[in-house]
C-alpha cells in the first residue's frame, strides 16, 4: 500500500518504521528536514520537505494514488487540515487524524464524518484506557482484550510458589479445564510461542488467554488468593492522560487522588472532577507521597511529563508500598533492557499504543477484500510477538479443516475461537467456520489475513 504519513515526530517515526519494515511504500511529510533526516537514513522510505496543510506538499507525496494519509504533526487542526485535503485530492484514499484535546473528543464523529477521516485517534486517551484495563486486573502486567472484552489475554509471571512452577504447558490447559492457554513463553530472555511440553520455571514470563469470566478462578488456583480489587489509586500528574484515567476510575467507584504541580492546572481539573481529590504539591516530593498515603494506596500511577520523574516515582512507590500496583508512563525514553529490568510495574508507551492502532486499520484495509478483518493488534513482549483478531466473513482453504490437518506455520498459535456465545480454546480438532472470531499469536510480522497462517 501507498503510505503518507504527514509530521515525522516520535510517533511518526515509530508509525514509518512498523510499515516500511511490512514492505507498504512509506512517504514522510515534515516541514523540517531536520527531523526527517533519521527516517531517511534508517528506514526504507521517502521524504518530501514541505508543509503538510497544502496541496503542493501532499501532491509531491503522492497523494492522488496514496491508499493511506495518516496525519500526527504536533497541531490536531494541522491533522484535520491534511486529512480533508487528501481527501479532496483522493477519495479513495483513508485518511487518520492524531488528535489529542480533550475539547475536541466529544466532537470526533463530526469531524470524520464531515472530513471523511477513517479514524481519529487520542493517544493519552488510549493511554488512559490501556492503565483503566490495567487497574481492573492488578495481578497482570499487561492486559490485552478480543472478542468486545470477552478474552483477555494476561502477561503474568511465574513465581517460586505458583502452581504453575514446574508444570509442563500441556498439564496447565489440563488443570483449568482447557479453559486457559499458554500463548507466549519467555524464558531467559528468550520469547517463544511455547508446545505442549514446554516446561514453566520460576522467574518465567508468560501471557495466558482465557474467558474474562474465568480470570478470578484462574488467580485463585494459581495463588492461593483472591483477585485483588483496587479501591484507592494515586496519579502523580494531572495532565490530560491523569484527567481521562481519573474520570474513568471515579465513575468505577475507585477513590482517586491526583498530585499536580501546577495551581492554575489543579482548578481546572477540580471544576472538572468533583469526585476527585485533586492536590496541589510536588510528586517529586517524598513527603507529599507520604502525607497525602501513598503507603496505603492499592495502585499509584506515573504520569509527569518527564519520564526520569515517573521512574524515579514508581521505584519509591515499589518500595514503601511494595503490594501497591505500579503503572509507569513512559513517552520520550527508549524502553530497553535496563528499563525493562527495573521494578516499575507496568510500562505504558503511548506512542507505541497509537502505532497499535494505526497498523491495526491498514491490516484491516488489507485483509477485507481476502475474506477476513482484523479486528485488533497488540504488540507483546516489547515487540517480538503479534496477537490478532481476524472476524472471518468469507469461506477460504483454512475453513472446515482440523487445524491439525492444516500446515499452519511454525512460530503461529491459534489461541482461541469465539462462536457466537460459545469461547473455545482450539485443540487439533477443532475447526475455523465462517463468522467465527479468531485470536492468533505468532512471532512472525505482517498477517494481514486469516490464510497468512498457512504455508
Amino acid at each position: 500500500m501507498n503510505v503518507i504519513i504527514v509530521g515525522c515526530g516520535r510517533v511518526g517515526y515509530i508509525i514509518a518504521e512498523h510499515l516500511s519494515k511490512e514492505n507498504h511504500d512509506v512517504t514522510l511529510v515534515d516541514s523540517n528536514e531536520d527531523k526527517l533526516a533519521p527516517a531517511l537514513a534508517n528506514l526504507d522510505v521517502q521524504a518530501v520537505v514541505g508543509n503538510g496543510t497544502t496541496f503542493s506538499a501532499l501532491k509531491e507525496a503522492g497523494v492522488k494514488t496514496a491508499d493511506i494519509l495518516i496525519a500526527v504533526t504536533s497541531e490536531d487542526e494541522m491533522n484535520m487540515i491534511s486529512c480533508m485535503i487528501a481527501k479532496k485530492a483522493n477519495p479513495d484514499c483513508s485518511t487518520i487524524a492524531r488528535v489529542r484535546k480533550p475539547e475536541y473528543l466529544p466532537e470526533r464523529n463530526f469531524f470524520k464524518n464531515a472530513i471523511g477521516m477513517s479514524m481519529v485517534i487520542n493517544p493519552e486517551l488510549a493511554a488512559a484506557k490501556e492503565i483503566y484495563s490495567l487497574i481492573s486486573i492488578p495481578n497482570a502486567l499487561e492486559v490485552d482484550s478480543f472478542a468486545n472484552g470477552r478474552i483477555e489475554l494476561l502477561k503474568v509471571q511465574v513465581t517460586e510458589d505458583s502452581v504453575l512452577n514446574g508444570l509442563k504447558v500441556s498439564e496447565v490447559s489440563k488443570k483449568f479445564d482447557r479453559k486457559v492457554l499458554i500463548c507466549i513463553h519467555v524464558h531467559d530472555g528468550k520469547v517463544s510461542i511455547p508446545n505442549g511440553s514446554t516446561l514453566l520455571s520460576a522467574g518465567d514470563m508468560i501471557s495466558v488467554i482465557l474467558p474474562k469470566s474465568y480470570i478470578p478462578n484462574f488467580y485463585n488456583t494459581v495463588s492461593n488468593s483472591s483477585l485483588k480489587t483496587i479501591k484507592n489509586v494515586m496519579i502523580a500528574g494531572g495532565g490530560t492522560t491523569g484527567y481521562y484515567l481519573a474520570e474513568m476510575l471515579s465513575d468505577a467507584g475507585i477513590n482517586v487522588k491526583i498530585i499536580e504541580f501546577d495551581n492554575d492546572r489543579c482548578q481546572e481539573l477540580s471544576s472538572q472532577l468533583s469526585r476527585v481529590e485533586i492536590i496541589n504539591g510536588d510528586a517529586e516530593n517524598r513527603d507529599t507521597l507520604l502525607e497525602n498515603g501513598l503507603p496505603n494506596m492499592d495502585a499509584f500511577v506515573a504520569l509527569t511529563t518527564v519520564d526520569e520523574e515517573n521512574i524515579f516515582l514508581s521505584l519509591y512507590a515499589n518500595k514503601v508500598a511494595p503490594d501497591c500496583k505500579q503503572i509507569t508512563r513512559i513517552q520520550k525514553l527508549q524502553k530497553d533492557e535496563i528499563i525493562s529490568s527495573l521494578p516499575l510495574g507496568s510500562i505504558v508507551i503511548p506512542r507505541e499504543l497509537t502505532a497499535e492502532y494505526i497498523l491495526q486499520h491498514v491490516r484491516a484495509s488489507m485483509g477485507t477484500a481476502r475474506g477476513s478483518n482484523v479486528e485488533a493488534l497488540y504488540e507483546l513482549m516489547d515487540g517480538s510477538v503479534e496477537a490478532l483478531e481476524f472476524s472471518i466473513s468469507e469461506e477460504s482453504e483454512v475453513l472446515n479443516v482440523p487445524l491439525t490437518d492444516l500446515s499452519i506455520k511454525p512460530s503461529i498459535l491459534v489461541a482461541a475461537i469465539v462462536r457466537g456465545k460459545k469461547i473455545i480454546t482450539p485443540s487439533g480438532s477443532d475447526c475455523l467456520q465462517l463468522n467465527d472470531t479468531v485470536v492468533i499469536v505468532t512471532t512472525i510480522k505482517g498477517l494481514k489475513d486469516i490464510t497468512d497462517i498457512i504455508d
